[in-house]
């Protein structure tokens, strides 16, 4: 039963493979086509032959139907696709040819050898047009050498021609000359038809690759920032760059662990996932450059492209904002979180690192100090070191600077960022 299902499976996909590339799908299916064509047009041409002319012997045609048929079942089951395609042509070319010869001369016969004209038509379509040459050749030697018989034997004595009346030869002219016709006219018709359904498939996939590559892009860009996704995509080289002067800024969640201990973990990742996306919607609004998120602690650097210059400014604006949206919008801070900022601006390395699963960092003092900052600092304060102050003491209002020891870095000045100066007034040295 399977095998039945599989045999009238290929019958009506014209034995069409799913690997099959969209010229030989357009082949198959036009000689599929052109067979069943051929097949009924001969024997109409038959029955209306004896009709209206002499009883012409039916044997030609009948075999010309088993062997275009026999040659169809077995091509479904080899689906040996060239052998097929050879066969068919030949019967195509040949078949024409033997009926003239056998019914009389050219004019007796009403031309039917046109007929073989399909032969170097379907190879154009059915192979190509560099391979039909062959084709085409063998069907105007054929028909020279059919005239030239004509030619010499017409006025042999004893050479007798079947009797076809002059309306049944004229008529079966026009009629050979119309189906022939109107065959090619078909054929190329369904081969165009066919080619814009192929172009319409490749269109709509072409989409489909333009939506998956513009996903891919999104999600290339929520990785890196956009130049280096770039740089990425179009060289093999490591991607490492230095800058003299980049401010980073961690921000830590304030006893996140101890939390985190009556939460479940889809609580946990619900809770750090609604506050991260909205950090991140700030880094978008203050064109900041969002680096990373490690564990409860989020990561975003300004200076790193040339989106703006006061990117320590924009910086320090985010801190503030990121304090006042968790102390004062419960929807998103439904715990009562807080943060400790750190701020921290000098030179720095900025790379890619790894071929897989990698991911654009920082590195340097610059990174280092930044993150001592924020681990010594006060929950719901932004603290920034001496060199972020030097760059944002004329706009920001700021505590009188500390010093502070940090691990592996010594003692060191940091200040508590307050706010932004109200217009007019003036920094104190």
């Amino acid at each position: 039963m399977s095998s039945y299902r599989t045999f009238v499976d290929r019958l009506r996909n014209a034995g069409i493979s799913p690997t099959d590339s969209e010229e030989l799908r357009l082949q198959k299916s036009l000689l599929f086509f052109a067979t069943g064509l051929i097949s009924l047009a001969s024997m109409v041409w038959l029955l209306i032959y004896w009709q209206l002319g002499p009883r012409f012997s039916s044997n030609l045609p009948f075999a010309l139907q088993l062997l275009l048929v026999g040659n169809l079942l077995v091509y479904l089951k080899t689906l040996n696709f060239n052998a097929f395609r050879l066969i068919q042509l030949s019967l195509f070319l040949f078949t024409p040819f033997v009926a003239q010869w056998s019914i009389g001369s050219f004019i007796t016969a009403s031309g039917i050898s046109l007929w073989a004209l399909l032969a170097p038509i379907g190879a154009v379509l059915f192979i190509g047009t560099r391979e039909s040459g062959a084709w085409f050749f063998a069907y105007v030697f054929l028909t020279a050498l059919s005239g030239g018989f004509d030619y010499f034997l017409a006025d042999l004595p004893g050479n007798l021609q079947p009797a076809v009346p002059e309306r049944t030869a004229a008529f079966f002219f026009a009629l050979n000359f119309t189906a022939v016709s109107t065959i090619v006219y078909l054929l190329l018709r369904y081969s165009d038809s066919e080619k814009h359904r192929a172009q319409r498939r490749l269109q709509e996939a072409h989409q489909l690759l333009q939506v998956e590559q513009e996903r891919s892009e999104r999600l290339l860009l929520n990785i890196l920032p956009a130049p280096i996704a770039e740089r990425l995509k179009n060289s093999k080289e490591p991607i490492a760059d230095g800058f003299a002067e980049v401010s980073v800024m961690f921000a830590d969640i304030v006893n996140f662990t101890r939390v985190a201990e009556g939460l479940t973990p889809q609580q946990v990742f619900a809770m750090l996932n609604k506050i991260f996306s909205c950090f991140d919607e700030l880094a978008e609004q203050y064109g900041l450059e969002k680096i990373k998120t490690i564990g409860d602690a989020y990561m975003v650097a300004g200076g790193l492209n040339e989106a703006r210059s006061d990117y320590s400014e924009a910086l320090a604006d985010m801190a503030l904002e990121m304090c006042r949206l968790l102390r004062h919008d419960f929807s998103i801070n439904e715990m009562h979180l807080e943060l400790r900022i750190g701020i921290g601006t000098g030179p720095v390395v900025a790379g890619v690192v790894g071929k897989k699963k990698f991911i654009y960092d920082l590195w340097g003092d610059t990174v280092n100090i930044a993150s001592r900052v924020t681990s010594e600092g006060v929950p719901g304060v932004v603290q920034v070191d001496q060199r972020t102050y030097w760059r944002l003491r004329d706009r920001f209002e700021f505590d009188e600077g500390r010093e502070i020891h940090l691990k592996g870095k010594g003692n060191r000045l940091v200040y508590r960022l307050i706010g932004r100066r109200a217009a007019g007034t003036a920094a104190t040295a």
